[in-house]
């Protein structure tokens, strides 16, 4: 089903001792295992691990991704939730397990993808907005325009961007007509993925729980992050109803029971954002602790402990985890990349120059460097540092030398240099130098792509060798809630159970770096302003086809 609409310094490496939450009951002798769904952009997952963290069974299923004009992407809510009970009862059935067994369930999810839905008939009002879509330029743009792009950071810890949740809602509001009237008659629910799911699976409009988490909660851009409540006057500003959106949670209670399925009886205990997942999933759990997951997009994140770091160079400050009602908040820093994945994707779907996913590394090894080639993945845009909705992806410096191997290469390169831009900033916010970057995501289980990220980033990386850090950390959290484990450090035992992580040394000399870094540059200021030129291909587009 589709759904149209018209119209200061940190203290490094200092442990941060975090209180343990609130245990909801230690479990019975029969519960020997946690299963987290992995929401993500492209797929969803269901994943179970045993209570002392080894992989069960895993099941996963990739859903439509719809694209009704360039720079928007949409997702079916429906198909969404479909994917996922698909994915338990499949993930269930390897297994061999009922719900009798599991103790608990925890979610991670894509954030910002907001859901705008119908509390009486419990249907979305229109598909899903997803985080990368950039069709509220023109509200980011208006908003600037008022009040400046960091009108709101002081608060919520964010610049005033495409990819928060906020003006997703906005454009929602403004431009379908049966989520403006839901507003008006009271009607109305917004929410990101974790909040639809945890709703449907505990009753939907039987009932359902309308909760969502600290973690995603902040990325809404309507969240006060001192006092982890919906900021009354930005939500004002904006013209966002507190009584549309969903109550405040911590990452690890429990969130309501699962009415029916495989899972039925089951409590869901966790919920947390993916990129928080990861953090806790790669045993980031120190100050100064900084991972990269390599997804559809990139996202860097540092623990920043009990300290909200404000960001001079373009990174967002915001919520890394709370494991527990009366637990304390940790706070990170985060640098996203709208494409990392999504690009391998573009190389396999669009230009066909590899057949799956995992030939990219192989076919990049072909060449020992780009012979001059640079591809500035902004397919929709750039974020952190740059915050360019308007750049467009750029390939620069192609000659009859260019093979495909130079322009996978030279994807693999674009990913790795802007999670080095990230990084970078990441230092400077710090005011420290950071020693090395714990790396998880399907694009770093291949070994050519992470060797380039250290050459180009001149720091060790860390792979651990526990394939499931997104699922792990909501597991983790769930688990944490109901006592299978009693201590966030108790993470580090289950990655050393899987056995470690595999090491990768920067090899690329000091002038080699710059001179790359320096040829990076020069592309990314020429994939700026070229978004205009898009849109005026598909005007003409639609005019010629009409």
């Amino acid at each position: 089903m589709k759904l149209k609409c018209s119209g200061g310094g940190l203290e490094v490496l200092k442990p941060f001792e975090v209180s343990l939450c609130s245990n909801i009951g230690m479990v019975d002798s029969p519960k020997k295992y946690v299963l987290a769904i992995d929401q993500g952009t492209t797929s969803s997952r269901a994943v179970i691990f045993s209570t002392e963290g080894d992989l069960k069974a895993v099941s996963q299923n990739e859903f439509e991704q719809i694209y009704p004009h360039p720079g928007w992407a949409e997702h079916d809510p429906m198909e969404i939730l479909a994917s996922v009970e698909e994915a338990i009862s499949e993930a269930m059935s390897s297994a061999g397990i009922s719900a009798s067994e599991v103790a608990a369930i925890g979610i991670a999810n894509q954030r910002e993808t907001t859901v705008a839905w119908d509390s009486k008939t419990g249907k979305p009002l229109h598909n899903a907005l997803v985080w990368l879509d950039v069709r509220t330029e023109h509200i980011v743009e208006r908003l600037k325009a008022k009040s400046g792009q960091d009108h709101y950071r002081h608060n919520t810890g964010l610049p005033i961007s495409t990819y928060f949740s906020a003006v997703k809602m906005m454009w929602l509001m403004e431009n379908c007509k049966e989520v403006s009237e839901a507003v008006e008659e009271g009607r109305c629910m917004f929410g990101t993925i974790d909040c639809w799911l945890i709703y449907n699976l505990t009753g939907g409009s039987s009932g359902g729980a309308f909760v969502t988490d600290v973690t995603n909660a902040s990325r809404y851009m309507l969240m006060d992050l001192n006092t982890l409540t919906w900021d009354a006057a930005i939500c004002k500003d904006l013209g966002i109803p507190i009584s549309c959106l969903p109550e405040i949670r911590s990452n690890c209670e429990e969130f309501g029971i699962v009415k029916s399925g495989p899972l039925a009886g089951v409590p869901i205990t966790g919920s947390i954002g993916d990129q928080h997942s990861a953090l806790l999933g790669q045993a980031c759990i120190s100050v100064g602790d900084v991972k990269s997951t390599y997804g559809t997009g990139c996202f860097i994140v540092m623990n920043t402990g009990k300290e909200l770091v404000p960001s001079f160079t373009g990174l967002l400050t915001t919520t890394g985890y709370k494991l527990g009602k009366d637990s304390p908040i940790v706070y990170a820093l985060e640098g996203s990349v709208a494409t990392a994945g999504r690009g391998v994707q573009w190389l396999r779907d669009s230009l066909q120059v590899i057949s799956k996913s995992s030939d990219v590394g192989p076919l990049a090894a072909q060449v020992e460097n780009t012979g001059g080639v640079t591809l500035v993945p902004a397919f929709s845009g750039l974020l952190a540092p740059y915050w360019r909705p308007d750049a467009r992806g750029a390939l620069v410096g192609i000659s009859l030398h260019t093979t495909k191997a130079h322009i996978a290469r030279a994807m693999l390169e674009g990913v790795a240099f802007q999670a080095c831009d990230v990084f970078t900033a990441m230092e400077k916010d710090a005011t420290t130098t950071l020693n090395t970057l714990k790396v998880d995501g399907g694009m770093s289980v291949s070994n050519e792509a992470m060797q380039i990220q250290s050459d180009l980033l001149g720091k060790p990386l860390l792979r651990a060798k526990m394939p499931e850090a997104t699922a792990l950390g909501a597991a983790f959290a769930a688990g944490l809630a109901v006592g299978i484990w009693n201590d966030p450090a108790d993470i580090h035992a289950i990655l050393e159970r899987s056995g470690g992580a595999t090491a990768f040394q920067p090899s690329l000399g000091k002038d080699a770096c710059e001179a790359a870094h320096k040829r990076w540059k020069d592309a990314v200021q020429r994939s700026y302003d070229l978004a205009g030129f898009a849109e005026e291909q598909e005007k003409t587009n639609t005019t010629v086809s009409s």
